[in-house]
């Protein structure tokens, strides 16, 4: 079996991938789903047959073809880096793109475009929100913490581990509307649809129905069975019988602590401080009435840190560094942030999640993503432009998070056009190197009566709640 723990890569290579993949974009060879057979995640298969134009469907920007030798954790080879101070000249530019709605947004953005002098600029880092689906990244890392833990330095264990074992989706899905990209092999064809009860997948299959169209039900049931995990060790996977016993005859109290235990535990021993980063609970409402949580938390600043960290392959350690990071590759279709036409080019690492509630108001209609109660939407993204990208931005590389509660608004277009306004921010950096930039004039975002987004209408005094990618 390969190893799993690759060597660090010459950046001239990665650099040489890049302009290999643009200049063969048609060829079927080199795409970022080459790990369809070694993870066994079958929609990788799907979209890799898609790519070959063997299956019809949609197909990826060129930012999203990558071979997977090209997903690389780029500051490996510093594992002292730390966080410049802010600058001033930066963070004021970034402070002008947000405009008169400064308030309302929490900004984190680390440049590392010219890596002998990366730049750091934020504006209310330190605010906490509920993280929403971001929180999910939490979950991945207490599963790579505990196969860590399990398995210690066979890395070929751990990933066979990940890769092998089947789980069932479970009562705890209820109810969750985001759909899933199953392969069925044996009829070769896709099935989209949200997870019921008794859909099979390997643990890979349901960490990257989590994280990439971020199913709250994959999520769920993920925290379940990692709490099983932790608590059962070599004896999991249980039976179906066994598991159900395991959670109706252990007390209350008893399931919370484990919860604690099996998703804290993890962000306090990566060195995360757990009042500003923690996803306290599951994520669907019959995972809540199965086991009592607390509440989540995040900020920007916390987010940020979590991403060098797995640059820097310190999440646990490289090998589950990589893994989240591949994770976190966009391969499906780009939402929110990720959608902004600058970053088509551009490898996106993502996830985002949003939150928002609505109540009855004069002339006010609840659309998705425009709550008036509250309307949280969250992102997080390394974006690496390739080389030769163009004139303005080859070879951008930065860390953004940004966090806002805007309400009233299509936060999800606002994300987009903030994510264009910033790489254009940071092109212009890098275009004049040697002068400080000035600070930008706001960008115009998209008023409410320009979306064209639509969502569930409320009654009267009723919320409408909706915690997506």
């Amino acid at each position: 079996m390969k190893s799993r723990n690759k060597p660090k890569r010459n950046r001239v290579i990665v650099a040489l991938c890049y302009l290999l993949l643009v200049s063969t974009a048609g060829d079927g060879h080199a795409w970022p789903l080459d790990d369809a057979d070694d993870t066994g995640i079958g929609r990788l298969e799907y979209q890799r047959r898609v790519e070959r134009g063997e299956l019809s469907g949609p197909r990826q920007p060129p930012g999203a073809k990558l071979p997977t030798s090209a997903v690389d954790l780029r500051l490996l080879d510093q594992p002292e880096f730390s966080l410049p101070k802010p600058d001033f000249g930066f963070t004021q530019a970034i402070k002008a793109l947000l405009g008169e709605r400064e308030s309302l947004y929490s900004v984190a953005i680390l440049d590392l475009s010219d890596a002998d002098k990366p730049i750091y600029g934020e504006h209310r880092s330190d605010v906490l929100y509920n993280p929403g689906s971001v929180g999910k990244l939490l979950v991945a890392l207490a599963w790579l913490q505990a196969t860590a833990d399990h398995f210690g330095d066979d890395l070929d264990a751990r990933w066979d581990f990940l890769r092998n074992t089947d789980i069932t989706a479970d009562g705890v899905i209820v109810r969750d509307s985001h759909t899933v990209r199953r392969w069925d092999a044996s009829a070769e064809e896709l099935i989209r649809r949200p997870l019921e009860v008794g859909d099979p997948g390997s643990l890979f299959e349901f960490l990257d129905w989590m994280v990439s169209p971020s199913s709250n039900a994959a999520a769920s049931v993920l925290i379940r069975q990692a709490m099983l995990f932790r608590h059962f060790g070599n004896e999991y996977p249980l039976t179906t019988e066994a598991a159900e016993s395991f959670f109706e005859t252990t007390p209350g109290a008893t399931k919370s602590a484990l919860l604690k235990e099996t998703l804290q535990g993890p962000v306090t021993r990566n060195g995360f401080d757990i009042v500003s980063l923690r996803q306290g609970s599951l994520f669907t409402r019959a995972g809540k009435a199965l086991v009592a949580g607390e509440s989540s938390r995040a900020s920007a600043a916390s987010l940020l840190k979590f991403l060098v960290t797995m640059e820097q392959g310190q999440l646990v350690d490289e090998f589950s560094s990589r893994i989240l990071k591949k994770l976190m590759y966009v391969t499906e279709r780009r939402i929110r942030y990720a959608t902004a036409p600058a970053l088509k080019s551009a490898a996106v690492y993502f996830k985002s999640g949003s939150w928002y509630g609505c109540k009855e108001e004069p002339g006010f209609v609840c659309r998705k993503y425009m709550g008036n109660v509250r309307n949280l939407m969250h992102s997080v993204a390394i974006v690496e432009a390739p080389p030769g990208d163009d004139e303005q931005a080859s070879g951008l590389h930065y860390i953004v998070v940004m966090m806002s509660n805007v309400l009233r608004r299509n936060s999800a277009e606002d994300h987009m056009v903030f994510a264009g306004a910033i790489h254009g921010l940071i092109a212009a950096r890098h275009r004049t190197r040697s002068v400080e930039p000035e600070p930008q004039q706001a960008v115009p975002v998209p008023s409410p009566q320009l979306s064209s987004q639509s969502g569930p209408q409320p009654g009267p005094q009723q919320d409408a709640v909706e915690e997506t990618q």
